[in-house]
């Protein structure tokens, strides 16, 4: 700056008038910019090709020096420097009385010259980040400010993205050191009527009362999208976004965010980024999309070289990605804001139609846009939201004969579709939405039904202590000739079980022998035991404890009730599903036998007393037609005792199975591979529930 003015500056200091030389000079400068539209005739020449952007430079260097001489004056005079009325100079005063601003930006919506948009963006910008003063307070500088940032969305001229960037990112700054300068950049109702309120006259009442075509938010959101050389620009962007809302913790800076168009502008560009993904693509496109941090740097090359539907993914991800950051950040009023815009805007209006759809590439493209969603989302706002619009909000017990939300029951149900993909991707959503920290996904599908115990024979017994003897009154189990005479090798019988009462450690250690001993052992592939997945089971219950922490569950199974005692007693749509895949599991695929006992196994090991006791306590009373885990587990190893029957070599061709399904051996087609996956499945699976319920009730599982 000092080479720039020179010896004239360095005059101005020592002369006995020093303000009024500068005045002098900031006047004829502005009247050298003023000229050049009186005296050209030169329409296509570029502003950068004139003197334009010297004058401005002068313009600007003009002010910062005189700022700096009032500051030095002030500080050698030991008195307060006073307000920012008290401590305008000359030339400042100049710039605001006449309007400079305002005839600048009308100069840049003309875009005459040629890149004179350009030039006045950069005058904006570093007139906001090197004037120390406030200045947006000023009628004349925020009304000019709020016009030049509605130019941004037209398309006259060149593109001038960097430019409008540093000048969004010079007001962001001002913003964020005080955030109470919002109200004179943010167009609402209610700042028009406060700005129509200070008019002094026509003119300005007027143009606090136009709506400008483009706002700060919408700007600064236009920009986090746009792709640049190096990928730079989008990501500054949102930078700057996300650091006003971050510093905006006042109720009053947050209400008028609250009220702005960012919550309606967010939800929009998500939208058009969703509609942007081809229908053909593929849902192994989107749930093994990876990097989509919206910090990271990507350039408009590295995106041109992606299959257009892996770049499409990519981008709706990133930004739902940056849309769930904005909410994690902000002011709960802003937050909440945005989560209710989503809801109506995105979840409601755009994805519930394609969720709700038959053909079975949209059900996949929407399930596995879904999945990727919730594996990405942490707002709590978010989430609430999001899984209330999947499950519903009814928190009382399901009841078979009632018809659950459209939605709701659509999605579950999915879960034994026809189409094994569709299953395998629908079971893959709900284990996303159990692994959520929001207590409704829990709640909505599971607990909701088992929180008055409905599936206990007695109500006037104490199943904690387990005084019944085991399975008495379940028929399901009675009526199984293959299972009346109790466990192998453990010595158990289904009766008289109180001979074995001896504490919760001994029950603990006969429900972990139970599910070892279900499935005979001339029916097993191997003769490994549990050890290997009780430290699998150990971290994962650790996992759902600490996910669990905040929801305030009880430590200890509640009291009987006997209001609905005598009614028939329903686990839910959720785990009715999940029961009736277990039952069929001799019959399916490898892989959905993985992910329903997978899911199965995460359900056991959420520490609510109610749940470990439904589906890990072997020897609880069952209600009359009450089925548990175990009991259906026994009814798949009473069909296996039939069907093994008629398999010859039975237990060889299992360990051939197995050791195919470890590589151990070249895989190729076999007769009964079906029947015989399933059983290695469901041998791991028992030996997998039987860590569960070791690590439920060890010490080392708290």
């Amino acid at each position: 700056m000092w080479n720039r003015l020179g010896a004239f500056l360095q005059q101005a200091v020592e002369s006995r008038e020093p303000n009024q030389d500068l005045l002098q000079s900031f006047v004829q400068h502005w009247r050298g910019v003023t000229q050049y539209y009186l005296e050209t005739t030169d329409e296509s020449c570029p502003a950068r090709n004139t003197d334009i952007p010297w004058r401005l430079r002068q313009l600007l260097d003009i002010l910062v020096f005189e700022e700096r001489e009032l500051g030095s004056r002030a500080d050698a005079g030991g008195g307060d420097n006073g307000g920012p009325a008290d401590n305008t100079g000359p030339c400042m005063e100049y710039l605001l009385q006449h309007k400079i601003l305002e005839t600048l930006c009308t100069l840049a919506k003309a875009e005459y010259p040629p890149g004179m948009r350009q030039q006045v963006l950069l005058f904006y910008s570093r007139l906001l980040s090197k004037v120390k003063r406030p200045l947006l307070h000023y009628i004349n500088v925020h009304r000019p400010v709020q016009k030049l940032i509605a130019l941004g969305g037209d398309t006259v001229g060149v593109t001038a993205n960097k430019e409008e960037l540093q000048f969004l990112t010079s007001i962001c700054s001002k913003l964020e050191t005080d955030p109470s300068l919002l109200c004179h950049v943010l167009e609402s109702e209610n700042v028009k009527e406060a700005l129509c309120a200070k008019a002094e006259d026509e003119e300005a009442a007027e143009s606090s009362n136009r709506k400008p075509k483009q706002t700060l938010f919408k700007a600064l959101l236009r920009l986090c999208l746009c792709q640049s050389q190096k990928g730079r620009l989008a990501v500054h962007a949102r930078e700057a976004l996300l650091g006003v809302l971050r510093t905006a913790r006042e109720e009053t800076s947050a209400r008028l965010i609250a009220q702005s168009d960012l919550s309606q502008q967010v939800t929009e560009r998500l939208c058009e980024l969703h509609d942007g993904i081809p229908l053909s693509t593929h849902p192994c496109d989107i749930t093994a999309q990876a990097g989509t941090d919206w910090r990271v740097e990507v350039s408009s090359e590295d995106l041109d070289a992606m299959p257009p539907e892996v770049s499409a993914v990519r981008r709706f991800l990133c930004w739902a990605e940056y849309c769930d950051c904005l909410l994690q950040e902000s002011h709960q009023m802003v937050a909440v804001s945005i989560a209710d815009s989503i809801m109506e805007g995105y979840l409601r209006r755009t994805l519930q139609d394609e969720l709700l759809e038959v053909s079975e590439l949209r059900i996949l493209r929407s399930t596995a846009l879904l999945t990727a969603l919730l594996q990405r989302l942490h707002s709590t706002q978010l989430l609430y939201q999001l899984l209330a619009f999947l499950l519903g909000e009814d928190r009382g017990p399901e009841k078979k004969s009632d018809g659950s939300p459209q939605l709701r029951s659509r999605l579950i149900q999915r879960c034994n579709h026809l189409s094994d993909e569709i299953s395998l991707g629908s079971l893959r959503l709900f284990e996303e939405i159990l692994q959520l920290p929001v207590a409704i996904g829990v709640h909505s599908l599971i607990l909701r039904n088992l929180e008055a115990r409905g599936y206990l024979a007695a109500a006037n017994e104490d199943s904690r202590a387990h005084e019944s003897e085991a399975f008495e009154g379940t028929d399901e189990l009675e009526e199984d000739p293959y299972f009346t005479d109790g466990f192998p090798d453990t010595g158990m019988s289904l009766t008289g079980r109180n001979q074995h009462r001896g504490g919760e450690a001994l029950g603990t250690e006969q429900s972990v022998r139970s599910f070892l001993s279900l499935v005979p052992e001339d029916m097993k592939s191997s003769d490994t035991g549990f050890d290997t997945y009780l430290q699998d089971a150990l971290v994962q219950y650790r996992s759902c404890r600490q996910q669990s922490s905040t929801w305030g569950w009880p430590g200890s199974p509640q009291p009987l009730s006997t209001d609905g005692q005598g009614q028939e007693f329903y686990e839910g749509h959720f785990l009715e599903i999940l029961f009736d895949r277990l039952g069929s599991i001799l019959d399916q695929p490898y892989e959905v036998n993985l992910q329903v006992t997978s899911l199965l196994t995460r359900i056991a090991l959420f520490p609510h007393p109610h749940i470990q006791e439904y589906l890990l306590d072997p020897f609880i009373n069952l209600a009359p037609g009450a089925r548990t885990l175990f009991s259906v587990l026994v009814r798949v190893v009473g069909d296996l005792a039939q069907r093994s029957l008629r398999v010859s070599n039975f237990q060889e061709m299992l360990r051939l199975v197995r050791r195919q399904l470890l590589e151990e051996t070249p895989d190729e087609p076999l007769a009964h591979e079906t029947l015989c996956r399933g059983v290695v499945v469901l041998e791991e699976f028992c030996k997998e529930l039987a860590a569960a319920a070791c690590v439920t009730h060890h010490p080392l599982g708290v």
